[in-house]
């Protein structure tokens, strides 16, 4: 482990999230190093503050190593984490280093979650998912396990106000041409786009919802080993039947120029919500296991989705920097104090009689 563990970096610093990761470490009193590719964005930043910044990419693995010299842990904002999460954990676990992400990608935190033993041998941590994807769900897939031990399904369901910053609708555009996907009798098994669609219950009225490919398909499998998982998202009606008539047209999105194209388009035209919004925005989660006997409900409430992130992400900066956590890689539930994160500001759960 490296001798300066409170030596911490933000890798994607100067984007969406990045900054809002930034602009709450420095009021809490933290001095990260910024960093990223593009210099310019990165030094307007750092002078910004007044922090140290490190200008790589993640093409060379030794630019990588040599920018983790003596860095003890790294928090990865840099979206989409299909580019930047392999090359940057595998760059932490050679150098000894404490890897953290934001991602809700499910290949990312499948590939972090089969590094335990290789980082248990380094002496360090990996945790991806640590923002709103996916705390909160694996919160409330913890608790509900809680109540019922022998579930065999699970279904999550979650809503919010506010947009999506530029960093998550490019990860969206990637996920697309692969489909849905559920767990099944513990396996992940691809379906159609908005596959299922239903009426859900939250705590403040129904919703319509369709199923998504949310990174708890993956988690929740390891927080609770529940063989049977569905991910659903409100949505309008209408845009349920939309999805279900584009799904021959999806493959096209795999044509490099097509997302070229279109990831030039987001950056122009997305860039996420504002601080209104994610001051008095809230985000509202359901959950439901169920076994052939019985079911259990539970109804949840966080801030809006970025500025969620932003706690989540620095509570397991902060846990890491205290030690509290034992290497290895894990889910969010399984490495940081539920209660904790139960107990946040903002944050509210409920259980509900079925």
């Amino acid at each position: 482990m490296p001798a300066v563990i409170d030596r911490w970096m933000i890798y994607g610093a100067y984007g969406y999230t990045g900054r809002l990761v930034v602009e709450e470490a420095v009021r809490r009193g933290h001095q990260p190093i910024l960093a990223g590719r593009d210099e310019k964005q990165l030094l307007d930043l750092a002078q910004e503050y007044r922090l140290g910044s490190r200008v790589f990419d993640l093409d060379h693995v030794h630019k990588a190593r040599q920018a983790l010299s003596d860095v003890g842990l790294v928090l990865n904002c840099a979206g989409p984490f299909a580019l930047t999460a392999q090359p940057l954990r595998e760059a932490c676990l050679d150098c000894g280093v404490h890897y953290l992400d934001i991602t809700g990608e499910m290949q990312i935190l499948e590939d972090s979650y089969q590094c335990h033993q290789r980082a248990r041998d380094a002496g360090v941590v990996v945790i991806s998912g640590v923002g709103f994807d996916v705390v909160p769900t694996d919160l409330l897939s913890h608790r509900l396990k809680e109540a019922l031990p022998d579930a065999t399904d699970l279904e999550l369901a979650f809503a919010g106000s506010g947009g999506i910053s530029p960093g998550t609708a490019k990860t969206m555009l990637q996920m697309m041409p692969d489909g849905g996907k559920v767990r099944r009798d513990g396996e992940i098994v691809t379906v159609p786009v908005a596959w299922d669609s239903k009426e859900i219950e939250f705590a403040d009225g129904r919703r319509f919802c369709m199923t998504i490919p949310w990174g708890d398909i993956v988690t929740a499998w390891y927080t609770t080993g529940i063989g049977n998982i569905r991910v659903y998202t409100a949505v309008e009606e209408k845009q349920v039947a939309w999805l279900r008539r584009l799904r021959f047209m999806l493959g096209c999105l795999e044509w490099g120029w097509l997302q070229k194209w279109l990831g030039k388009q987001i950056e122009k035209n997305i860039h996420g919500p504002d601080e209104k919004v994610r001051e008095s925005g809230k985000m509202v989660l359901s959950g439901t296991v169920s076994n052939a006997e019985k079911s259990v409900t539970m109804y949840m409430q966080t801030p809006e989705g970025y500025r969620y992130t932003v706690m989540a992400a620095l509570f397991a900066v902060e846990s890491l920097l205290a030690h509290k956590v034992m290497p290895g890689a894990y889910t969010p539930s399984q490495a940081l104090d539920i209660n904790t994160l139960q107990n946040m500001e903002g944050v509210m759960l409920e259980t509900v009689e079925n």
